[in-house]
């Protein structure tokens, strides 16, 4: 897949797992929970595999585009803590819901700048060739990269590839703990692209939303 279609599909994911959290009941709590967490999981991958990949990709192609990275890379760093903090969060805490809405804005305007200035600069800079090459390797990268956020590691190569296996093996043992028993060896069999993830009522809604668009 061309590798600003593949990233605009992770988009219309996140933005429908963002409406249904909206239309969430106020004290609809464990929906909310199971929402963010999927966010916190989409959000983390994405953001790994535009950093291991598509950064460095476009300041290899046109140094012009530093700023733009940069400037990327910083809103990729709040929103990490955003969803560091949110995964340790109750959703009955009063300040929650506040959390998750400024979270959605910060994303909603990283995903308006990507879309509107990055994405265009990048599918005049790459042919139709090199985004498709580009697409696979994303779409590889999202089998190895961590599924939690990890603020305080390297977000740039070399430091974020190294670092990122070792997350990814600390997210996996993670899942693990969290599922127990046969679940928690379906979770390292997806950390090793070996299985295949069930998603969630919320996860399934968000794909066909996606789809649908």
């Amino acid at each position: 897949m061309n590798a600003l279609r593949l990233l605009k599909h992770d988009h219309r994911i996140v933005e429908a797992l963002f409406k249904q959290f909206e239309k969430a009941g106020e004290k609809a709590y464990k929906e909310k929970k199971e929402i963010v967490r999927w966010i916190v999981k989409e959000l983390s991958i994405h953001a790994a595999i535009e950093e291991e990949l598509l950064y460095p990709v476009a300041r290899a192609r046109d140094e012009g585009l530093k700023k733009d990275v940069l400037e990327a890379l910083e809103e990729h760093h709040v929103v990490k803590w955003t969803l560091k903090e949110l995964e340790g969060m109750s959703a009955e805490d009063e300040r929650f819901d506040a959390k998750v809405t400024v979270l959605i804005e910060n994303i909603r305007h990283h995903v308006k700048e990507e879309e509107g200035d990055l994405f265009p600069k990048l599918e005049k800079l790459m042919g139709k060739a090199e985004l498709e090459a580009l697409g696979e390797a994303l779409e590889q990268a999202k089998k190895t990269v961590p599924t939690h956020p990890h603020p305080k590691s390297p977000d740039s190569p070399p430091g974020n590839l190294v670092a990122g296996v070792l997350a990814k093996i600390l997210d996996a043992g993670r899942d693990a703990a969290r599922s127990g028993g046969r679940r928690a060896m379906k979770t390292l069999g997806r950390a090793t692209g070996r299985t295949k993830t069930r998603a969630s009522p919320a996860k399934k809604r968000a794909r066909r939303a996606a789809t649908a668009r």
